[in-house]
């Protein structure tokens, strides 16, 4: 059973550092629930308060990755649409087979967002830059967050 746990635990630990990119999967709560997965090891020991902690840092990121885009997005002037443009460039450039879509995508998906709202290609361009600015910002952050989830998975293998 215990072997189980572990090959599920560490899908969801994969499937969370993917998911710190993909905006459907909240990443590092998806990785959370493989360290929690763990936990039901017999081998391993983990503490409450470690789930605990994990969970809330997990949770806060999560809440960070709506809050963190917008903000990037409203100090270059942006708007609704620039996000929206964001989170469709970003799914468009994940399917690209162009080298770099995950990166080109989103902002030129907050451009043409912006553009659509009838914002002059300077201001578009400028709240693009922002929207791009706030998303990388967020990627990055649940991406650590995922990776050190994955170094508490492999602590805790190894420890056992």
């Amino acid at each position: 059973m215990d072997i189980i746990l572990i090959i599920m635990a560490a899908l969801f630990i994969i499937l969370g550092i993917v998911g710190s990119f993909l905006p459907v999967l909240p990443g590092p709560l998806t990785s959370w629930i493989g360290l929690f997965i763990l936990s039901f090891v017999d081998s391993i020991l983990m503490s409450n308060s470690f789930i605990i902690i994990t969970l809330i840092i997990a949770i806060l990121i999560w809440m960070l990755d709506y809050i963190i885009p917008a903000i990037g997005t409203k100090r270059f002037g942006g708007t609704k649409y620039g996000m929206i443009g964001t989170t469709l460039g970003l799914i468009v450039g994940l399917l690209s087979p162009i080298p770099g879509g995950i990166i080109i995508g989103p902002f030129v998906g907050a451009l043409i967002g912006e553009l659509l709202n009838k914002s002059d290609s300077k201001t578009a361009t400028k709240a693009a830059f922002g929207s791009f600015i706030g998303f990388i910002a967020s990627t990055f952050i649940k991406f650590i967050v995922a990776i050190i989830y994955l170094g508490f998975f492999i602590g805790f293998l190894l420890d056992t």
